[in-house]
């Protein structure tokens, strides 16, 4: 795949199809890569898409495995990796595009929505994470033990203190909702929104459907979707009718 170098950041990234852009978030935390998209019950838009978009795909900056590295910027969390995806999107010349993000990808198109909301044209949410009050520290305890290990393994310029304030910024501190925007916010969104929810511990049901009734413009897909078998290509209809109601032609 593609590096783009923006500075002290390589950004690994993957591209498929023409016409009007999309950019996808991988799911997987702060392990998401591209390799991630279309596994467990899932799909992967650079392959359902491709006939209709020019989808583009980066790994998350600092996950293990992936090919997007740079420095772990403590005091921006969330907003360091909306930095590299609104980056990417300058470097390859495109200007307004549609999203669709999984798990991680939730929080992140939110913040993108807050960061640049005339250039998100639409977006879609599968199984979206969110914060679930009953396991309050979930997010923090997950990545300090699944993320973490191997990041101070392979980078001596990242120490287990700046980790922890790292998580302390994205799920300790605004420990609420989806992490990066409030509700009073989705309630003014006027972009168009497709939540497709899920319902397991890091993806809560009830956020999903809480954002769903509060964006004015915001749809819902069938659920569950992931499982059973066949629900997947069932809810794929559900994202081509949004996507060809929200796609503007492609410049």
């Amino acid at each position: 795949m593609p590096i783009f170098e923006n500075g002290p950041v390589r950004i690994r990234y993957e591209e498929a199809g023409s016409g009007f852009p999309m950019l996808v978030i991988p799911g997987g935390g702060l392990n998401a890569r591209v390799e991630s998209l279309g596994v467990a019950g899932s799909f992967n838009p650079l392959v359902e898409f491709s006939d209709s978009h020019r989808c583009v795909a980066l790994d998350i900056r600092n996950a293990n495995g992936g090919g997007t590295t740079g420095p772990l910027e403590v005091e921006k969390a969330w907003d360091a990796f909306t930095d590299d995806q609104l980056a990417l999107m300058d470097h390859l010349g495109i200007g307004k595009f549609v999203v669709t993000g999984f798990c991680i990808g939730g929080p992140l198109i939110w913040n993108l929505i807050r960061r640049a909301p005339d250039r998100v044209v639409a977006a879609i949410l599968a199984h979206p994470s969110g914060f679930r009050p009953e396991q309050p520290d979930l997010f923090y305890q997950n990545n300090i033990s699944g993320w973490a290990p191997k990041l101070l393994e392979s980078r001596s310029d990242i120490t287990r203190d700046m980790v922890e304030r790292f998580l302390q910024k994205m799920y300790r501190d605004d420990s609420d909702f989806v992490f990066t925007v409030s509700r009073d916010f989705v309630r003014a969104c006027k972009i168009p929104i497709l939540i497709m929810p899920d319902d397991v511990a890091a993806h809560p049901y009830a956020a999903a459907m809480e954002t769903a009734r509060l964006a004015p413009n915001a749809q819902v897909s069938l659920y569950p979707w992931r499982e059973p078998s066949g629900h997947v290509e069932l809810a794929l209809r559900h994202v081509r009718t949004f996507l060809k109601a929200h796609t503007p032609a492609a410049e």
